[in-house]
């Protein structure tokens, strides 16, 4: 007697149930989606208990006769892709036609459609139909799932707290917005409104309604194309940045994606403007040719791949790094409005207002001192490299970096520098880290192959594996001017090293570079390679807090950042300046309104 059987079809939609119904956040996936295809304007979603006892989502989209709306839920049924050619062209969010019959095999549902006039009730009870009649409607469809995975209790037994099943489809429900600002949004839970959008397609009003005004605010626009892609969007000023990358949103034709080589482009795209752990805000929206993108990976469709990935990669990072250079990254200090009594007596004698404040105001902001630049071998900021001058690595003034007119020096680190804006505070040590880095990614970049021997060679003793992966990029090391040979089984010695690593510290610059070669990664990029290390070294070579500087030392400090590539951060990704404008200074003084 034959042991394989065919499964029914309520038990195979059961086992599809746990690749497409993960949560409940999968539910309202599918269900708005399936919404966006109909053509919907607005689309309401109402949750109970975050979705575990009820999830409702209505639109007003072309509803389904009666017919189509029995047949939705049969597996591998959709009106979205007929042929076999269709998969090189999909242009609409689903088209597998498994979400409806894997949803309804777990739950409770609920169907009731009207494409115009007469209206449609379908119920389901775990795949079950339960019953079909006429009703009456408006125009569009409402489907209600409750008792998700009432009949699967090894799937019930797993899901998550109200909090977390909230929050996910929150996150999913943001992002669905941003990819489709020309709809309107509604989210509730528990009668209680959690996202309301105006669906009026304006893109920063909608991040304004998810991330708030404040972060809004400090959002850049950015759109480019190529021959294959064009993107647009939005991407946050450094100062803004999170812990996770829950912030970076990447939409393909109005898909919201996952994809990890772009999301490390977009994070690659903002080395050394943010610390390495932390993460940008981004909503980035790619149009492309439906034939170059994959998106029948997964069941989820989240998951997506891109035919000539290096052109999209190379189209992102540039005009992401091209936007950060072309504005001024100062960080400005906020200043919140507190309510004011003001006296109005006060108002009969002019306290803060003459006619001569502008000018007197304009001759205290002029440079502190006008010397020739002077370095002297004692002085803190002295190196080689600075000797041979910045000059050499970057002589082009940065128009978007104000002037800058030191006046002091406070606990030790901070350079405090005033102009007609307002005032600006400078990290003296971060501002030094960035002005080395520069020097160090230029002769990394641009290796000259000085060494410089050394009197008593230095032994560094390895494992057996990290002695071959040295083997291995002998050649790198080469052409930075090492001089390395073996020693031993498993041992090297260094006979000679390049001639700009950070004065009394050769050694230990040495074994960072070599620790640096051990933990590169598997797909080795030569060019992040070097920035990490010009980063590393840096370091050495920076100020310390509580060192005392001159003023003639600070004007020569902020002259080499000021001919930096980007004098607003530093290698790790610290602001290397904040500023006070002076109306927050006049607010925090209570001078505003005089």
């Amino acid at each position: 007697m034959s042991k394989i059987k065919v499964m029914d079809e309520i038990l195979s939609n059961k086992i599809a149930a746990g690749e497409v119904v993960e949560r409940c956040s999968s539910v309202v996936k599918e269900l708005v989606e399936n919404s966006i295809d109909a053509k919907a304007k607005e689309i309401r979603i109402d949750l109970k208990e975050s979705g575990v006892n009820e999830i409702k989502v209505t639109d007003d989209g072309m509803g389904m006769e009666k017919e189509d709306a029995i047949l939705c839920f049969q597996r591998h049924a959709t009106s979205k892709i007929i042929e076999e050619e269709d998969l090189n062209h999909i242009s609409t969010l689903g088209f597998r036609g498994e979400a409806l019959a894997s949803i309804a095999s777990v739950s409770e549902v609920t169907l009731k459609t009207c494409p115009g006039q007469i209206g449609t009730l379908v119920i389901i009870h775990g795949g079950k139909l339960k019953k079909v009649e006429a009703t009456d409607a408006k125009k569009g469809t409402t489907i209600t799932v409750s008792k998700l995975f009432y009949n699967t209790p090894a799937r019930l037994k797993h899901m998550k707290s109200l909090y977390t099943e909230l929050a996910s489809i929150t996150d999913y429900v943001n992002k669905i917005a941003l990819s489709h600002t020309d709809i309107k949004f509604i989210l509730t839970n528990n009668g209680s409104t959690i996202l309301n959008t105006d669906g009026k397609g304006n893109l920063l009003k909608t991040i304004s309604s998810i991330f708030g005004i404040t972060t809004a605010k400090k959002m850049l626009p950015i759109e480019d194309s190529n021959e294959d892609y064009q993107i647009s969007g939005y991407i946050s000023l450094p100062e803004l940045h999170r812990s996770n990358r829950n912030g970076m949103i990447t939409l393909v034709n109005g898909r919201v994606v996952r994809n990890i080589d772009l999301n490390r482009a977009i994070h690659d795209a903002y080395h050394s403007y943010q610390p390495e752990n932390r993460y940008p805000i981004t909503v980035l929206n790619i149009t492309v040719d439906p034939s170059l993108v994959d998106v029948n990976i997964h069941p989820t469709k989240m998951d997506i791949k891109f035919s000539k990935m290096e052109s999209l990669l190379n189209l992102v990072q540039g005009k992401i790094r091209e936007k950060l250079k072309s504005v001024s990254l100062i960080p400005e200090i906020e200043v919140e409005a507190e309510p004011i009594i003001i006296n109005e007596d006060l108002f009969e004698k002019p306290f803060f207002k003459n006619d001569n404040q502008d000018t007197n105001l304009k001759k205290s902001f002029q440079p502190a001192l006008n010397l020739e630049r002077i370095v002297k071998e004692d002085s803190p900021l002295y190196t080689k490299e600075s000797v041979e001058k910045i000059d050499n690595v970057k002589t082009e003034t940065k128009n978007h970096l104000p002037e800058l007119y030191p006046v002091g020096l406070v606990l030790g680190t901070y350079i405090v520098c005033q102009n007609e804006e307002g005032m600006t505070l400078i990290d003296q040590h971060a501002a030094k880290e960035r002005i080395n880095y520069e020097i160090y990614l230029e002769k990394l970049g641009n290796p000259k192959k000085d060494s410089i021997p050394l009197i008593v060679p230095f032994n560094i003793e390895l494992t057996n594996s990290d002695f071959i992966i040295i083997k291995e990029n002998m050649d790198l090391l080469t052409e930075m001017g090492f001089v390395i040979e073996p020693w031993g089984v498993s041992s090297i010695v260094v006979k000679a090293h390049p001639s700009f690593l950070p004065k009394n510290y050769e050694e230990e610059a040495c074994k960072k570079i070599i620790e640096a070669v051990l933990t590169k990664e598997k797909n080795f990029d030569l060019k992040r390679f070097r920035n990490n290390l010009a980063a590393t070294l840096s370091c050495k070579m920076s100020i310390k807090a509580n060192t005392s500087l001159t003023l003639l030392e600070m004007e020569n400090l902020i002259d080499d950042l000021r001919k930096c590539e980007n004098p607003y951060n530093c290698p790790h990704g610290r602001p290397t300046m904040i500023t006070y404008q002076k109306s927050e200074l006049e607010k925090l003084f209570k001078r505003s309104g005089f």
